[in-house]
């Protein structure tokens, strides 16, 4: 096996069971763990993975991207206490965008029950977990549902969107970084989320650690368009720092 081959192979892997080993790794391909860890450091190097200490996950891109199924089943609690954190800045906002994915669906989860708000989302899960909640009145973005995620996505989504004017949006990423802002692998979905950027009066990023200093394909936002980060304090207090300095606030939890 040559070092593409087993390159190939080692980025298959993560992506089929959402991380690797370098112990595993180097059983299975039959060679040294400091080989292994050169792989990971080139891989790395590429942007297809990102490294751990004793192994790596990979990174979404425009040819790779995570089923709202499968990250159900990542970073739980760590997401869950992002989410509660979060909906505690629902604040007087009467008009509510929640984004897709699955730390969006914790946030609606945990939006106060004791008002009336009016929430606008592309995804279908949203829309049903918060359509029979009383006092919720729930609008869905039509458009096409991607399987992957059951969201909406295209200008069918995109022109309902730029209708409205939202008082708070709270927006999901595959990635963030200070150098190239908010980011997702496909360009539909960056459609969706720019407008929601624009459309909105106050937006709140929150993800877990792991999404920091990731790049995907498409860029839909700066970090100057954030008005406060929601992530959990496996974000050391130096980057969270970092990310200030560009003005918004971020919240550890």
């Amino acid at each position: 096996m040559t070092a593409e081959e087993r390159q190939r192979a080692i980025v298959g892997a993560a992506r089929r069971a959402g991380s690797v080993e370098v112990g595993a790794l180097a059983e299975e391909l039959g060679v040294a763990k400091e080989t292994v860890r050169r792989d990971l450091r080139a891989l790395e190097a590429h942007g297809l993975l990102r490294r751990t200490h004793g192994g790596a996950y990979p990174v979404e891109s425009a040819g790779f991207e995570t089923t709202l199924a499968f990250r159900s089943t990542m970073h739980v609690p760590e997401k869950r206490r992002i989410a509660a954190a979060a909906a505690e800045l629902t604040g007087e906002a009467e008009t509510i965008f929640i984004d897709e994915g699955y730390t969006p669906q914790l946030i609606a989860e945990s939006l106060p029950r004791d008002r009336t708000l009016t929430i606008v989302t592309a995804s279908l899960a949203i829309a049903g977990t918060l359509a029979t909640v009383p006092g919720f009145n729930v609008l869905l973005l039509g458009g096409r549902v991607r399987g992957g995620t059951l969201a909406t996505v295209d200008h069918w989504t995109t022109r309902m969107l730029s209708g409205f004017v939202i008082d708070l949006a709270f927006i999901g990423a595959n990635g963030i970084s200070r150098e190239h802002g908010l980011t997702t692998p496909d360009p539909a979905v960056s459609e969706v989320k720019q407008q929601a950027v624009r459309a909105s009066r106050r937006r709140v990023f929150a993800g877990v650690h792991t999404k920091f200093g990731a790049a995907s394909f498409c860029r839909f936002a700066s970090v100057t368009d954030l008005d406060v980060i929601v992530t959990s304090n496996s974000l050391s207090t130096a980057e969270a720092h970092r990310y200030t300095l560009q003005g918004p606030q971020v919240i550890r939890v």
